[in-house]
């Protein structure tokens, strides 16, 4: 079945058109589930472009000591208060709303921090902490300079810098900077987060943060945490 994405109706008006037709929505659903095709969620995941296909291929047969030389870098938001559906509770039948069983819902999951870091095979950079926007001023001065660039010279000669396409970081300061540090840019096909292991790092930090106790009870306790 090419059109996936198409309901029953979609079928039958493009039916309809196409042979003059009339078959009713219930029908087509009835014939669809006669060769084993049921209504589901779609999976919700990166499509594979031709670009990604081209970066995958050129770096399917790195070896370990040519991935020791990339800093992964990225940002993220933890908010004080998660709500990515980890958090369970234990309750019987009829008791959803029983007490205990139900938790305040906080607005904008109780305010959030942004951070940056950047990851190697070796070293960590310092988890630093985005205050508001982050532009690429910001970005050139703040993390490049003081965080990168020195962990770029621990990594040695052939460090390579990993970031991604966000608009503060394809900046024409930030490019003309990467270009006069001489730093050695990875290329970064885009929408392509699934490729980056630090995101693997922010999900483990995510799942520490909710199994913390106490929790965070305020953003600067939280920030303190996650440093």
């Amino acid at each position: 079945m090419q059109q996936r994405m198409a309901t029953a109706n979609n079928i039958k008006q493009r039916l309809q058109a196409t042979t003059n037709t009339v078959v009713g929505g219930q029908t087509i659903r009835n014939r669809l589930h006669n060769f084993g095709l049921r209504a589901r969620r779609p999976v919700r995941g990166t499509t594979l472009t031709a670009i990604r296909r081209a970066w995958c291929t050129q770096h399917v047969r790195w070896q370990r000591q040519q991935w020791a030389q990339v800093l992964f870098t990225d940002e993220s938001r933890f908010c004080l208060e998660p709500a990515d559906g980890r958090i369970r509770v234990w309750r019987r039948r009829g008791e959803r709303f029983a007490e205990g069983a139900v938790r305040e819902r906080q607005r904008f999951g109780g305010g959030s921090v942004m951070v940056w870091g950047g990851i190697t095979t070796r070293l960590r950079t310092p988890l630093y902490h985005v205050l508001g926007n982050l532009t690429g001023v910001r970005y050139q001065n703040e993390i490049l300079q003081l965080l990168v660039v020195p962990a770029l010279q621990a990594i040695g000669p052939r460090a390579i810098l990993q970031d991604d396409n966000a608009p503060p970081h394809r900046s024409a300061a930030v490019n003309t900077f990467i270009q006069q540090a001489r730093v050695n840019r990875m290329l970064w096909p885009a929408n392509s987060p699934d490729l980056n292991p630090i995101e693997h790092m922010w999900d483990e930090l995510c799942c520490r943060e909710q199994q913390h106790h106490p929790p965070p009870a305020n953003l600067g306790q939280l920030l303190q945490w996650l440093q």
